[in-house]
Parts: C-alpha cells; sequence; structure tokens
C-alpha cells in the first residue's frame, strides 16, 4: 500500500508516544535534514538508533529526546559540538535530558561557559577542522574538485557561441 505525503504525516501523528521512528520521521520533527542526525551519531555515542536489515534506523523515544537535546545546546544555545560532548561527559545526558530546557545558566568551567556564547564564524571553521579526520577532509577536499568541476562544465555549456 502506497501512502500519500498527507496520508504519511497522518500515519506518524497516529503513532504511540512509545513507538520507534524512522529518520524520516525524526528528521521532519526536528526540522533537520537526514544526514545531521547521521553526523550527530558518530559525534554522540549516547544516540543510538536501532538498526535493522538495510541498515534503516529506527530511533526510540530516549534517542529522540537526546537528539532534542543536542539541537537546543547546538542552535539555542550556542554550544560547539565539542562543548556538548563535554558537557555530556561531565554532567550525564540523563542529568542534562532531565534537567529540561533552562539550561544557559553559567558553567563553572570557563571552557564550557565560553564555548556557550555564539563564535565567530572564524573559530567555528577552525573547529571543524580539529574535528574532522584526515580521511574526512580528504573526501570534501575530492567532492569541492568535482563541484568547481561541475561548475566549469556548466559555464561552459551555458558561454553564449561565437
Amino acid at each position: 500500500m502506497i501512502l500519500s505525503p498527507q496520508a504519511q504525516a497522518s500515519a506518524t501523528l497516529e503513532k504511540s508516544p512509545e513507538a520507534y521512528r524512522t529518520i524520516r520521521e525524526v528528521a521532519d520533527s526536528l526540522d533537520l535534514p537526514q544526514h545531521v542526525l547521521r553526523f550527530w551519531e558518530t559525534r554522540f555515542p549516547q544516540i543510538r538508533p536501532l538498526k535493522r536489515a538495510g541498515g534503516r534506523r529506527y530511533y526510540r523515544p530516549d534517542d529522540i529526546q537526546r537528539l532534542k537535546l543536542i539541537k537546543r545546546l547546538l542552535y539555542e544555545e550556542g554550544y560547539t559540538i565539542k562543548g556538548v560532548q563535554k558537557l555530556f561527559k561531565e554532567q550525564g545526558v540523563q542529568a542534562l535530558t532531565a534537567a529540561g530546557p533552562p539550561l544557559a545558566q553559567p558553567s563553572p568551567d570557563p571552557e564550557i561557559a565560553a564555548e556557550s556564547h555564539a563564535e565567530p564564524e572564524e573559530a567555528r571553521v577552525e573547529d571543524a577542522h580539529v574535528r574532522l579526520g584526515d580521511e574526512a577532509i580528504s573526501a570534501l577536499r575530492e567532492a569541492l574538485a568535482e563541484i568547481a568541476e561541475a561548475q566549469r562544465i556548466l559555464m561552459q555549456a551555458s558561454a553564449p557561441v561565437a
């Protein structure tokens, strides 16, 4: 049976709160791209969706709560990924999840407190290089080269013929 997008959305709403969710359902509910959730899985071992044959992910309610917390800390509180990892390590993800929304209290640790404020763009870019492995950086460089080549071909194809 094939469901229309509207039928799929209503089917999602009918699930119980304890039901497992697909990556698409979670990404839609958090208003994030699916690749961001997959990336966060690599950075936060606390996110452990159930994986079925073929690699399909099913997120538990606890995973979804942790993802909401991570999103809030990164996007609203201004933490870096390293800062969130440090918070999880020091305070435990359960303690942070149970604490609920008010988390903007200053931390006694100056590194975490400094990370809770928005950083300049340059600092975020430098921090990203620290977190990415050599293999990931190499793959990104290759992808960038392919994009540049595609842009060159597109420019040639759209140039007026003399």
